[in-house]
């Protein structure tokens, strides 16, 4: 199967492969201290355990060592993600001196988060150019807080979603570079999941990721998003966008059943934990202006079992 693309995506690919191309580029010294490294991946879990139930849960189907990895990638994505999400301070100098921890030869050790970080990068040998952009994606939200188009949209989502399913990537074991697109993609459909659960939240912190082109292509105006009103018009324009990200999951799945075995379950169930979050939004009659869609423990646990066959077949 060949992963279909579209002209939003040329440029994508063209980050990716830059990445690639450097490799891991900045090494890091192998931490020896047994103890240390310990408390360092404890930390990162509580603080997965803390943010993200549903990654904590998927996360949870990976053997011992790639689990503690891929939470490690998880607090390092958090903690960028919160030095500029909640701005105390200097929000610059902040960002400058996790970038120095989270990327140092040797990270210091009273800094957790990064010393668990930078033992997991090392021995999966994940290329460091993801991270920093990464880095730079979520630093995007200091100075923009519109998108014109979706392919502008598509490159924000890349640098702070698909960076994230690259490094994991590394993480579960992959069978080769053609697993690249199909990453991407899925990087793509989980956070175009978040900005259409969120739509009311960040509204009201200031930001409008929804293309504004397209709002307008089915009669919509900022004005509609802040009046949080649903109407055929918004009902329209939903189903729209969450049919799009359904196909982006859809196209995803072949790259899942390219990862080592140990780690397709895992990566699935992430997948499609989140993926049903979209089925809440249409049952919320795609109110997300004071409704906030999610997926019970339930039901997320009633959705494992075909996950599970799913990712064998």
């Amino acid at each position: 199967m060949i992963a279909q693309t579209r002209s939003w995506e040329n440029q994508l690919l063209s980050l990716a492969g830059e990445a690639w191309q450097m490799g891991t580029a900045v090494s890091v010294a192998p931490i020896a201290e047994e103890t240390l490294l310990k408390e360092a991946y404890a930390h990162c879990e509580a603080i997965t355990a803390e943010h993200s139930r549903s990654f904590h849960m998927a996360s949870s189907l990976l053997p011992p060592e790639k689990k503690q990895a891929v939470r490690a990638l998880y607090a390092f994505c958090r903690i960028t993600d919160d030095i500029v999400d909640n701005p105390e301070g200097n929000v610059k100098a902040a960002l400058e001196q996790w970038h120095r921890h989270a990327f140092a030869t040797t990270p210091p050790k009273e800094n957790l988060p990064a010393v668990a970080w930078a033992d997991a990068r090392q021995r999966y040998q994940i290329p460091v150019r993801y991270a920093e952009q990464l880095v730079e994606g979520v630093s995007r939200d200091l100075n923009q807080s519109r998108y014109e188009t979706f392919a502008d949209l598509a490159t924000y989502s890349y640098g702070v979603a698909s960076t994230v399913g690259l490094m994991s990537m590394h993480i579960i074991g992959f069978a080769d570079p053609t697993a690249i697109p199909y990453a991407i993609k899925l990087g793509l459909a989980l956070q175009m999941t978040n900005i259409l659960r969120d739509v009311g939240e960040d509204w009201r912190r200031g930001r409008l990721y929804l293309p504004r082109e397209e709002l307008a292509a089915f009669g919509l105006t900022e004005a509609d998003v802040a009046a949080g009103i649903v109407t055929e018009k918004w009902r329209d324009f939903m189903r729209f966008q969450i049919e799009r990200t359904r196909q982006l999951y859809a196209e995803s799945w072949h790259g899942i059943m390219m990862l080592h075995k140990d780690g397709r379950f895992a990566i699935a169930a992430a997948a499609g934990l989140y993926r049903g979050i979209l089925n809440s939004i249409e049952d919320n009659d795609y109110d997300v202006f004071s409704h906030r869609a999610h997926v019970t423990t339930w039901g997320k646990l009633r959705m494992l079992p075909n996950l599970w066959w799913h990712s064998r077949h």
